[in-house]
């Protein structure tokens, strides 16, 4: 595949993309968003960390982040970023929880008992790498709220829905840097109908080219 930058003025932060025919968990994409630099390396992800919290009003209470695909290195950045701000915890120790869940065999979210009390009672903020279809995220939202936690907010690195369930989305990157990009459900995928091959299956982990 052949990949592509975008810089933007976002604390000189790059956008890396491929364009093709690309399958994900829930949808058919036109593009693949490689952020797997910013979700890794110390410098870009307090970069992002720092970007996303100034969305966020000093009102906002966030005692639990929950980090979904591989997004641990920015959730640790964000509640740093969020108690040096001042921002408000109601958890007992005045810090914030940055917590990883488990999958069971059919994809849900689940959390042990050593775990569940960071989610409940909590304000949650979710952290995905990207946001497509909007499913991943509902779904976590539905977790959150079963396990009795409060969802304080959602935010991704790029996203292409500017909300879920009435809550807005906080993204560093979305269709401003890449205005054609589309998702397409599996039964109406116009890459499909024309026979273009698939080019890689993709998730917040990254990608696995086909043929």
């Amino acid at each position: 595949m052949e990949f592509h930058r975008i810089r933007t003025r976002k604390s000189n932060l790059e956008l890396k993309y491929a364009h093709g025919h690309f399958v994900t968990n829930h949808s058919h994409t036109n593009y693949y968003i490689d952020i797997t630099t910013l979700k890794t390396r110390l410098k870009e992800a307090e970069a992002v960390a720092r970007e996303l919290v100034t969305h966020y009003r000093s009102s906002t209470i966030v005692d639990t982040i929950l980090c979904l695909d591989d997004t641990q290195v920015i959730g640790a950045c964000v509640a740093k970023e969020l108690t040096s701000a001042g921002f408000m915890s109601l958890n007992a120790h005045e810090t914030i929880y940055v917590l990883t869940p488990e999958y069971n065999s059919n994809s849900q979210l689940i959390f042990r008992d050593n775990t569940m009390p960071m989610i409940r009672g909590k304000n949650v903020l979710i952290l995905m790498a990207s946001v497509s279809s909007g499913i991943t995220l509902h779904k976590s939202m539905e977790c959150v709220q079963y396990y009795g936690g409060k969802v304080a907010g959602l935010s991704a690195i790029y996203s292409s829905t500017d909300e879920v369930d009435g809550i807005p989305v906080v993204s560093v990157f979305n269709q401003d840097e890449l205005p054609d990009y589309h998702s397409y459900n599996y039964h109406d995928c116009p890459f499909c109908r024309q026979g273009i091959k698939i080019d890689a299956l993709v998730n917040g982990f990254g990608y696995s080219k086909m043929g």
